[in-house]
């Protein structure tokens, strides 16, 4: 039995370890302050140890993730006592390897909470927007027309063609 439990507390630990910094960026791209965002964070790890879930495959882990740390934010946000956080400031907690990177992504925190998510699944997670609809509850449609009007958006805040074919 304590060899079972011993198994369990080291998946948890792999899946925690495999998938954390995602979960901190969707969560800040929501909450947009580092308290908050840790705080949601842990609330959603602690969401899978209070309900155990059996994962089909890394990905359906990485999906269940997603959906239940932009739940528990959109729950957040809705409280009364809820402030709005300084994203300058904010910004060095989500590190990134290039300065140009860096400052893209800090622009598509600016962005409106659905160019930002969807934006930032799209980019920086890798999800085709067929699999975004998914995990927004939103028609393909709509996340196509939240990615173009993003960018669209990024293009007039950068002032070039960032998009262009890679």
């Amino acid at each position: 039995m304590q060899n079972t439990k011993l198994r369990e507390e080291h998946k948890m630990i792999e899946l925690y370890e495999r998938h954390v910094d995602m979960v901190y960026r969707i969560c800040f791209s929501y909450l947009k302050n580092s308290m908050d965002t840790e705080d949601m964070v842990q609330n959603t790890f602690i969401r899978l140890l209070d309900r155990p879930v059996e994962f089909e495959n890394e990905e359906h882990e990485k999906a269940w993730l997603i959906v239940t740390a932009r739940n528990l934010c959109r729950n957040h946000l809705k409280s009364w006592w809820q402030k709005n956080g300084n994203l300058e400031e904010e910004m060095h907690h989500l590190s990134m390897e290039e300065e140009a990177d860096q400052n893209l992504l800090e622009m598509v925190m600016k962005l409106p909470e659905k160019y930002r998510v969807t934006l930032y699944l799209y980019y920086y997670e890798g999800y085709d927007s067929a699999e975004i609809a998914k995990l927004m509850e939103k028609p393909s449609s709509t996340v196509r027309n939240y990615l173009q009007r993003g960018r669209d958006r990024l293009k007039v805040m950068l002032g070039e063609d960032i998009f262009e074919k890679q």
